[in-house]
C-alpha cells in the first residue's frame, strides 16, 4: 500500500511525541519491514527538517536523521500544478490541500493524519496512525 504520511506524523516518531509517539514509529516499522510503501512530499521535508533541528539543536544529527528518513520514505516532487489547483481545493488550509494534491497526483492510496478533519473535504482517503495500523494488520 502507498501511503502519503503528514508531517505530524514524521515529527511524532522522530521527535518521540507522547502520546502519538508509539503509532507513528510502528508506521516507520511497517515501512521498513516493506508493509507499506511510505512518503512525503518534498515541500514537507523541509519543515520536518526545520523541526527536527530546533528539537535536537543540533544541525549535524538532525541531518543524519533526514538521512535515514529518505532511506524509508520515499519523496514526491511538489509540481507547480499542484499547488495551482490546490488554490482551488475545497481543502481550507492550503498546506493540506497541496498535500492531498500530490497524493491525488501520485496515485497514492491514503494520506496518514492526526488531522483527519483537515482533509476531511479532499478525494483522497485518510487515515489516522491507529487506523491506517488496523487496516494493514487485517490485510495479513
Amino acid at each position: 500500500m502507498k501511503i502519503l504520511i503528514d508531517t505530524n506524523i514524521v515529527i511524532d516518531a522522530l521527535a518521540s511525541r507522547e502520546p502519538w509517539n508509539e503509532s507513528a514509529e510502528k508506521i516507520f516499522l511497517m515501512a521498513a519491514n516493506n508493509i507499506v510503501d511510505m512518503y512525503i512530499t518534498a515541500s514537507s521535508a523541509t519543515d520536518i527538517y526545520y523541526l527536527i533541528r530546533k528539537h535536537l539543536h543540533n544541525t549535524e544529527i538532525a541531518k543524519q536523521i533526514m538521512g535515514k528518513l529518505y532511506s524509508l520514505a520515499g519523496i514526491l516532487e511538489v509540481k507547480e500544478e499542484d499547488l495551482v489547483e490546490a488554490l482551488a481545493s475545497p481543502i481550507a488550509d492550503y498546506e493540506d490541500a497541496v498535500v492531498e494534491q500530490v497524493a491525488r497526483r501520485s496515485d497514492m492510496e491514503c494520506i496518514v493524519t492526526r488531522n483527519e478533519k483537515d482533509y476531511e473535504a479532499g478525494l483522497t482517503q485518510i487515515f489516522s496512525p491507529k487506523d491506517i495500523i488496523r487496516f494493514m494488520e487485517q490485510e495479513k
